[in-house]
Formats: structure tokens, C-alpha cells, sequence
């Protein structure tokens, strides 16, 4: 089973051209949770997917509550990367078929959704020069993480 990446209502389109051109190179499946800031056929986002796209693995939902219930047995399985998380990225045992979740650029996530996971959320850590890391980056860190504990299943 894959790892996935989960866009909680992503605004910027070369953050997700870049983080599904992580997934193309990875096996990683990305969901992309609406509403969407940008339209798919945009051509920032096509521009930073390259000529990945055929390769992603992608699923769209039309809300939190939507994608939780298509995964409704996979809850104690979701990450949500936030810059208060008590846990590192690190710290967590990843397994096949987990989900990293990352909120939108400005925001990150509405507070009833981390109140459902707050043990689930987790951060990188940084120092105070900035708000917070590039999310495409936050992705391919948290990902390589949870590959590296996995064993880069499928991966050269």
C-alpha cells in the first residue's frame, strides 16, 4: 500500500506542480482537498509537474469531511504537519499506507480539524527567522522520512 500526501485546500500551484512531481518519483498517491486556489489545468501548476502528470496518482474530495469518510479506517493513520505539533517528524513510526497532511500556505488547518487530531499533528522543527518552511518542501521532507522508515518500497 502507498504512502500518501494529503493538500488541505493548497492556494499556490507550483507548490502542488512540485509535490506531485515528488509523488511521480516516489509511488506517493497525492489528494488534493477543495477548494483548490488555483484551476488544475493552470499553467504554473503544469509548469513545476513538468511532464510528470500521467505518472501522480491523484484524488480529489470536496471537503475535510469528504475525504475522511472515504478513509474512515485509516484516522489513527493521519498525519497533520503543523508548526505547534508536540511531536517531530521524526518521532513518528511510519508504515505503508500512512497519509502526511499538510495544510493551506497561509493558514495550515481550521482549528476543528487539528482539535480531532492533536495527538497526529506534527512539526518540523526550525528556528524563529521564519513563520514556516516552503510547503512543497514540508512534504518532501516528511515523505523521504516515512520512505527511509519504510525501506523506499519499490524505490532504486
Amino acid at each position: 500500500m502507498p504512502l500518501h500526501i494529503v493538500l488541505h485546500e493548497p492556494l499556490i500551484p507550483a507548490n502542488t506542480g512540485n509535490i506531485a512531481r515528488t509523488c511521480a518519483a516516489t509511488g506517493i498517491h497525492l489528494h488534493l482537498i477543495r477548494p483548490l486556489g488555483f484551476s488544475t489545468d493552470d499553467k504554473a501548476l503544469k509548469r513545476a509537474g513538468l511532464d510528470y502528470w500521467h505518472a501522480v496518482s491523484i484524488h480529489y474530495y470536496d471537503s475535510f469531511e469528504h475525504f475522511e469518510a472515504e478513509h474512515a479506517d485509516k484516522r489513527d493513520r493521519f498525519f497533520l504537519v503543523e508548526t505547534w505539533g508536540e511531536k517531530f517528524y521524526s518521532d513518528v513510526s511510519y508504515q505503508d499506507g500512512d497519509f502526511i497532511i499538510l495544510g493551506k500556505e497561509t493558514s495550515g488547518f481550521p482549528r476543528e480539524i487539528t482539535d480531532r487530531y492533536r495527538d497526529n499533528c506534527i512539526r518540523i522543527p526550525m528556528g524563529g527567522a521564519t513563520r514556516s518552511i516552503n510547503l512543497s518542501n514540508c512534504a518532501a521532507l516528511v515523505a523521504f522520512e516515512a520512505l527511509r522508515q519504510i525501506g523506499f518500497p519499490g524505490l532504486d
